[in-house]
């Protein structure tokens, strides 16, 4: 009886499932050496400091990622998709009203934190013409089912649209150099004031 992907008696197949693993990890880590690179460094960062970080050779850098839009974009949708996956976490661990309070925070400090990362999301790069389809498809069914859950426990207002709500913490979270270092958390909390249930 054969099987559905034959091993050869050279192993053939494990080497290439162990070289899929491998390729898999130094993508992952090359992308989360870039994420903390950018935050202290910017998105032009030298090379050498994300491989160093991420502990690979130059050729795995560019195996992965040709062109530094390719980096770019996939440090982008690693952090738009954790900070999409934290929602359902902090519903199942929260009260509706605190889970969509520490979610906001958490959202309005990717935002924050990424105003060099925006800025190159805009340079017309046709890496990144995506993206915004993808950050609207994975954060705004987030927000939308924690503010439903809010909605049904009465603790929020039932007129709230997760559009609205999207563009209106991330204009708050853009605040000035001269802003406090709590600026951000500050008025995301005054802001859900406003979306309290009276």
């Amino acid at each position: 009886m054969s099987s559905e992907h034959p091993t050869e008696p050279d192993g053939s197949d494990t080497k290439d499932r162990a070289r899929r693993t491998d390729a898999k990890r130094s993508f992952n880590a090359l992308v989360q050496a870039a994420r903390d690179v950018f935050a202290s460094s910017g998105v032009d960062a030298p090379v050498r400091d994300i491989t160093g970080k991420a502990g690979v050779g130059t050729g795995t850098f560019y195996r992965h990622f040709p062109k530094r839009g390719d980096l770019i974009a996939a440090v982008f949708r690693n952090e738009v998709d954790s900070c999409a996956d934290a929602a359902p976490a902090l519903a199942e661990n929260h009260p509706p009203l605190e889970a969509l309070a520490a979610w906001l925070h958490r959202y309005s400090e990717f935002i924050a934190t990424k105003r060099g990362l925006a800025s190159a999301l805009h340079s017309g790069n046709p890496a990144f013409e995506t993206l915004p389809a993808y950050f609207d498809a994975r954060l705004r069914p987030a927000l939308s089912q924690l503010l439903e859950r809010a909605a049904k426990a009465g603790e929020i207002r039932t007129d709230l649209d997760a559009d609205d709500i999207i563009s209106a913490v991330a204009n708050l979270s853009m605040p000035a150099r001269t802003a406090r270092p709590d600026h951000t958390r500050r008025v995301v909390n005054i802001f859900m004031d406003g979306l309290k249930s009276r």
